[in-house]
């Protein structure tokens, strides 16, 4: 298995699932290298935005039940960069692919 490293952007309508969320994002607190949040409270919406490091699994893991919430909606983009869990070689992906 490889980690990749990515950024989860997670937009919350309203405030009724955010101790989901917040219950969610705790769970997966392993894979969570940095964590920004901007409430916009005029506005009604909440902005969390994540520095995640992980393997394709772990990562779905945490975005897939944040985008079933209601008034979430959740985009990840990974980076080319992997790095071998096992033996740590980083390797590199075609060209065309994210740096």
């Amino acid at each position: 298995m490889e980690k990749r490293l990515g950024v989860v952007a997670i937009l919350i309508e309203g405030r009724a699932s955010i101790p989901r969320v917040n219950q969610i994002l705790s769970a997966h607190g392993d894979i969570i290298q940095g964590r920004l949040g901007m409430p916009f409270r005029d506005k009604g919406v909440q902005v969390i935005s994540l520095i995640v490091e992980g393997t394709t699994d772990q990562i779905g893991a945490l975005s897939g039940p944040l985008g079933r919430l209601e008034g979430v909606q959740v985009k990840s983009i990974l980076t080319g960069y992997r790095e071998d869990i096992h033996d740590g070689d980083h390797n590199e992906l075609e060209s065309g692919d994210l740096p």
